[in-house]
């Protein structure tokens, strides 16, 4: 399926689809303050319905080939650690290629967001899949902000009122390596 990374890796991560039997493991992640709203999905629904949202949501990308998150899992422990993948966004009218992260928040603060993001948008650029990528954040949402200042991009514009585009060209990307 275009755009997904399934058993792509990282130096820490194996990619791969998410699972029915992930479930309750990504429940986990609705939990946590505000990652409902960084994540666009309805705060008052319960974490178990906010993971059915997600699922849903990525099957659906899944089928109609819209890309989707791929699950992260730590190679050396082989515990679930996030997900990550390129997403077929449409933003103010206009259908982008979106670089997504979301981890688990036990495996915050440890640089996993970055390395996936840096996988994703490497993948992206060496298969040609579009000749710029964005991340779009939730302004609360500053670790994730970082992430993205991180992997090269530059902020671009506000979108829906609350949520950040950041972005990067392919010509940037293959200035910065060299």
């Amino acid at each position: 399926m275009k755009y997904l990374l399934t058993d792509q890796e990282t130096e820490r991560l194996r990619f791969r689809l998410l699972q029915d039997n992930d479930f309750d493991e990504w429940t986990n992640l609705f939990k946590e303050d505000h990652v409902a709203e960084f994540l666009g999905l309805d705060p008052k629904l319960s974490p178990s319905q906010l993971c059915q949202a997600w699922y849903d949501k990525t099957n659906n990308r899944y089928d109609k080939q819209l890309g989707g998150m791929n699950v992260l899992i730590d190679k050396k422990t082989h515990r679930f650690v996030g997900q990550s993948g390129l997403l077929v966004q449409n933003i103010d009218n206009e259908e982008r290629l979106e670089v997504g992260y979301s981890i688990l928040p036990e495996f915050w603060k440890q640089g996993y967001a970055y390395e996936a993001a840096l996988k994703c948008k490497n993948y992206a650029f060496e298969n040609s899949f579009a000749d710029s990528l964005v991340s779009v954040i939730h302004f609360d949402n500053i670790g994730s902000e970082k992430v993205a200042l991180k992997n090269g991009m530059i902020f671009e514009k506000i979108t829906d009122e609350v949520f950040n585009v950041f972005s990067i060209t392919k010509q940037v990307w293959m200035d910065q390596k060299r």
